[in-house]
């Protein structure tokens, strides 16, 4: 018993998390969409809020979607490959929010959406090599549109918000669903 416990958590702290969902991906992109368009209509403190909202609300509905997939798949939620996961997002997102603060206080807000894209991609990639191949290309596509999205015109913010964290959701949601089952 004690030899099939060991193997039992040696597969768990080297399995791939699989229960990303497409479909969650999706209503976050249009979440997002929904986000950009009420931001880009706020003053700066509104626009942040609203943004950090979304933040809130996008990480809510990932979990809700991943748990309904994983106790559809059978799936443990809580493994080894959850707790990588989380340890691998964490870092880029929490220095999102230092970031952020930073920016606004000192009027630099135009740099938030392409540093949160970067930050973001960068989180998705890092997550992602415990999650299925296409996580981490998607992360990778994140990062281009921020880097991207730094050097445009700040009047370009919304579209370039609406295709990252809309666009880029739908797309990548869309396939991961039709080929990892949901």
């Amino acid at each position: 018993m004690d030899n099939l416990r060991y193997i039992r958590q040696t597969m768990e702290r080297a399995g791939t998390f699989t229960a990303v969902s497409g479909w969650g991906e999706v209503v976050i992109g249009f979440t997002a969409i929904i986000t950009a368009l009420i931001a880009s209509r706020l003053q700066l403190a509104g626009w942040v809020t609203a943004w950090l909202v979304e933040a809130a609300l996008a990480a809510g509905i990932a979990t809700a979607f991943m748990t309904a997939k994983a106790r559809a798949a059978n799936m443990p939620l809580l493994t080894g490959p959850v707790r990588k996961l989380i340890l691998s997002f964490s870092p880029p997102m929490l220095v999102g929010v230092v970031l952020t603060a930073v920016l606004v206080e000192r009027g630099l807000e135009a740099l938030l959406p392409g540093c949160w894209m970067l930050l973001y991609g960068t989180g998705v990639v890092t997550a992602g090599t415990y999650s299925v191949r296409i996580v981490p290309v998607m992360g990778a596509a994140f990062m281009a549109l921020g880097a991207w999205t730094l050097f445009a015109p700040a009047t370009w913010a919304t579209p370039l918000m609406v295709a990252g964290f809309g666009g880029l959701h739908i797309v990548f949601g869309t396939l991961i669903a039709r080929r990892y089952g949901g």
